[in-house]
């Protein structure tokens, strides 16, 4: 039997046990309202999967699409007024 070990160090040299950084916590606060809208158009999506899409469930996801959409063009906006100039 063969044993896998890495030939390579770990790509990170911090430990599991870490603790998100002060900045971290921002930006995962800052996208909140993406991460949510994200997570409820896979919702519906997921619905859906097992059977045919009636017009409610198409009417849920075209909604689901469009908050996602409002969502990122929300983050970018805001994301280009705090650091304009910025590629």
């Amino acid at each position: 039997m063969m044993h896998i070990a890495a030939l390579q160090t770990a790509v990170t040299a911090i430990g599991p046990d870490r603790e998100p950084t002060a900045a971290e916590l921002d930006a995962i606060e800052y996208e909140m309202p993406l991460i949510r809208a994200e997570v409820e158009l896979l919702d519906a999506q997921i619905s859906t999967l097992d059977r045919t899409p009636s017009e409610l469930d198409q009417r849920r996801i075209r909604r689901a699409r469009r908050r996602v959409l409002a969502a990122r063009r929300t983050v970018a906006n805001r994301c280009g007024a705090i650091s304009p100039g910025v590629a």
